[in-house]
């Protein structure tokens, strides 16, 4: 590989990290507080599938760097979004909030 076709393969890869680094501190942040109520459902939907379409896209034209690159950030993207699912169910919320504990918390003997 000569030095001009080495750059744009570099500068790809650098791109890709750093979007690839850029998931880690939400997913960290959701992992710790177990609470994935300030997650957009919405936006996370359309991450994965665009970067199921990078990856798509990738794959076609046979880059290397958009194929590896999409694909960490898809697995990322989709780990927030598995956690926003999880963390947002009713029964989970209500062990985490400690419904049923605080039922009538304060008002007994008013």
């Amino acid at each position: 590989m000569d030095s001009n076709a080495l750059l744009p393969e570099i500068i790809g890869f650098s791109a890709g990290l750093c979007s690839m680094i850029s998931f880690t501190p939400q997913i960290i942040k959701t992992w710790r507080e177990r609470d994935a109520r300030s997650i957009s459902l919405r936006m996370y939907v359309v991450t994965v599938t665009g970067f199921s379409l990078w990856v798509t896209y990738g794959v076609l034209i046979g880059s290397l760097p958009v194929m590896t690159t999409n694909s960490v950030c898809l697995t990322l993207s989709a780990l927030i979004l598995a956690m926003k699912w999880r963390f947002s169910r009713p029964d989970y919320v209500a062990r985490r909030d400690g419904a049923g504990e605080a039922v009538g918390a304060g008002t007994a003997g008013h």
